[in-house]
């Protein structure tokens, strides 16, 4: 058995980007930056590293809170890793990204017409169901190379 599911919370690090497949699938993507603490071995402070993570959420949801969400906004999100590869100028290239299932607004956006206040969910039995989104293929990855090895500090 194996279980794919993460949750983050952070600000967004730009506008959601708003894109449509050829059958007219709405595609939001968007970044957040996520806090890391760790200890500076020279100074022994402890120090915030900023980790930014690609996310994508596919179906009328997307549509909904691409009108919502900005750049700035406290988000919690849930939601499952993917893994995608391709190559660009000859050269393979990789990235995990996390597919959006659901999203709290954590915090409000004041745009001088009274704003929207934060706090709700979108996903769930909200109403907001992704029944247009095609389920993505899981890629084969081989976890005997792993990149990480090399980054993990124990």
């Amino acid at each position: 058995m194996s279980i794919n599911r993460v949750i983050i919370s952070g600000n967004l690090t730009r506008d959601p980007e708003l894109r449509r497949t050829q059958s007219g699938m709405a595609i939001m993507g968007l970044g957040v930056a996520v806090n890391d603490r760790r200890k500076n071995n020279q100074t022994g402070e402890w120090e915030d590293y900023a980790n930014y993570i690609d996310c994508t959420m596919f179906g009328t949801r997307a549509e909904s809170l691409s009108n919502i969400l900005t750049k700035g906004t406290k988000v919690a999100i849930e939601g499952k890793l993917r893994w995608s590869q391709w190559e660009r100028d000859g050269q393979k290239r990789s990235k995990i990204e996390v597919i959006i299932d659901e999203v709290e607004i954590m915090s409000s956006r004041n745009n001088g017409q009274g704003g929207y206040q934060g706090g709700s969910n979108y996903g769930g039995q909200s109403g907001y169901q992704n029944q247009n989104a095609a389920p993505a293929a899981a890629p084969v990855v081989d976890a005997s190379s792993s990149i990480y090895d090399d980054d993990i500090p124990f």
